[in-house]
């Protein structure tokens, strides 16, 4: 059985249902103003993501500022 969230639209902040034709948005205006903010870049990511495997392995043998 689905269940039904309910979440507020991410536009204007209406009640939303899961099962809503336009979920998660109201309206296919809400809809066309989150796509706008998309494709004008006033959403971006905020800074790199950053390799976890990096992290692991530790630095190389070439990175080492005290090699003489």
């Amino acid at each position: 059985m689905a269940r039904t969230v309910r979440v507020g639209c991410p536009i204007c902040k209406k009640p939303v249902k899961s099962t809503d034709a336009e979920f998660p948005f109201c309206s296919p205006r809400c809809r066309t103003i989150d796509l706008g903010k998309w494709a004008s870049g006033d959403y971006v990511i905020s800074s790199p993501v950053k390799d976890t495997e990096e992290g692991i392995r530790g630095p190389s043998r070439g990175d080492s500022e005290d090699e003489s």
